[in-house]
């Protein structure tokens, strides 16, 4: 009898150890999902994120929500299933649509083009291999980038066919496999191919292969005409508020970035790509290793990776990921397959600073140190023009950039410079990207987007001597580099 009773006592104590650890799990979970949604509150609070967030950890979802609102005018709030246009996370989908096909030996990625695509000018299209296309080494400019490209294309509807046509006589930048020079058109060209070895729309092979049998119900190719529940309207940021997002049609961006989605339907994919559901391991493999090495990480299949040391260890992390923006929106997706961690940002007001709050939420996840939320100095700047003038906003610039509770950041002073570039404020902007230039000089991005505003006024030798700094300190800046190009031979025709 005693030794029974002291087994009952053993397993009674067994059992509430064991009831401790799950409580103190629990709570150890808990604490990080509070931090999260401190952080979150935070930034939006800051006007630095308007969306939908999810975070798991350990392949289990341990924080989602939307903050602000999905529709202004009818005060919609976002939650964690609203529907997001996702931009170039959409690559990622096309590349394994690729992926696919080759595994059922309908393509081949080290083909050309022209294999598939025999109109295709020549000699491009027998030296562009789909391998090129797939890690934007193909050096085919990006139409994103054409001179008067949203001014001029952006708001009409095209097919493939005739779409590929307006980058598919351009010069090659540089010579295939070369380098690495991201590329809308690339992408937009394999959803063409796609298109082409399977006889069926892009997205009625998406939809068959990827999103059918994954259950991704809330995941689709986005037309602007479909009455589509749960849609996040697209917003942009003005000096004191939000307008509504310029149009885009929908056909443009294709293949290299017309999907929706939402936060809760890219975790099914996360957790889909560690089986064999979709793609076969050596598939996967290719897809995510640097095809393309850059610094501490690389370019894949439709993804980027990048190793990160932890605070706490002497071992790096690897990150797998992908950004992606377009017309209202900013996205990312964030995969750790060492520990199976996810963070999904999708955003409607463009222009938030993911990578950064990326990073904190990451340091959360890893038990690390991570910077709080500051207000933004672009922010302050942008609402000073629009209520006080330009001269005024210059003014508390001065002020604003040692005071420690604000961040100056170049890529947030960036997108407002070209927030009053695209409302006709040219002289605004211009003013916007000189403070760049004089806060950032080493950066090559900077003088790139004064050289802009600077052809926009129509100031053509101004405009050639930003474009000539940007590309001496980024000899990388192709399409910087044809700009130059095409406004040196404008003056000289003069």
């Amino acid at each position: 009898m005693k030794n029974d009773l002291q087994k009952i006592n053993l397993n009674i104590l067994i059992a509430g150890f064991l009831l401790f650890l799950m409580s103190f799990s629990a709570l150890y979970a808990q604490s990080k999902a509070e931090k999260i949604e401190k952080l979150m509150q935070t930034y939006h609070k800051y006007g630095q994120f308007n969306g939908s967030v999810l975070v798991a950890e350990n392949g289990k979802v341990i924080y989602k929500d939307g903050l602000g609102m999905a529709n202004m005018e009818w005060d919609i709030p976002n939650t964690a299933n609203t529907k997001h246009r996702l931009g170039s996370i959409t690559k990622q989908f096309t590349a394994s649509l690729i992926m696919l096909l080759a595994e059922e030996g309908k393509l081949d990625q080290q083909k050309p083009v022209s294999t598939y695509l025999p109109d295709y000018p020549k000699p491009m299209g027998d030296e562009i291999t789909i391998h090129h296309l797939l890690t934007h080494t193909s050096g085919i400019p990006n139409y994103t980038s054409f001179p008067g490209f949203f001014e001029e294309k952006s708001r009409d509807p095209y097919k493939p066919e005739e779409f590929v046509e307006t980058f598919a006589d351009s010069s090659l930048q540089f010579t295939p496999g070369e380098k690495f020079a991201y590329s809308n058109s690339g992408y937009f060209l394999l959803g063409y191919i796609i298109e082409k070895v399977t006889g069926k729309p892009y997205e009625e092979v998406l939809q068959e292969k990827i999103l059918t049998p994954l259950g991704m119900k809330d995941t689709g190719y986005d037309h602007q005409e479909t009455i589509l529940k749960n849609r996040a309207s697209g917003y942009e940021k003005t000096g004191n508020g939000y307008r509504n997002a310029p149009y885009l049609d929908m056909s443009i961006p294709y293949a290299a970035g017309s999907l929706y989605s939402t936060a809760e339907d890219l975790y099914k994919w996360d957790q889909a790509l560690y089986t064999g559901e979709i793609l076969s391991e050596a598939s996967k493999k290719k897809m995510f290793t640097p095809q393309v090495p850059n610094g501490s990480g690389g370019y894949g299949y439709g993804w980027g990776m990048n190793y990160s040391k932890l605070e706490n260890s002497k071992d790096s992390i690897l990150t797998i990921g992908h950004g992606g923006g377009i017309n209202g929106f900013n996205t990312n997706i964030i995969r750790v397959p060492e520990d199976r961690n996810l963070l999904v940002l999708l955003n409607n007001t463009g222009g938030a600073n993911l990578s950064d709050i990326g990073e904190n939420i990451k340091h959360i996840l890893y038990n690390e140190s991570y910077e709080q939320p500051k207000k933004s100095v672009a922010k302050e700047l942008l609402s000073t023009i629009a209520e006080q003038g330009l001269e005024a906003a210059l003014a508390r610039f001065k002020e604003l950039k040692s005071d420690d509770q604000y961040a100056l950041r170049e890529n947030e002073i960036n997108i407002a410079g070209y927030q009053l570039l695209r409302t006709g404020m040219t002289k605004e902007a211009i003013a916007v990207f000189k403070l760049n230039v004089e806060e950032f000089p080493e950066s090559g991005n900077v003088y790139d987007s004064l050289g802009e505003a600077y052809m926009e006024d129509g100031n053509i030798e101004m405009a050639i001597k930003n474009y000539e700094k940007s590309v001496e300190i980024d000899p990388g800046n192709n399409n910087g580099a044809q700009i130059l190009k095409d406004l040196k031979a404008k003056r000289k025709s003069k």
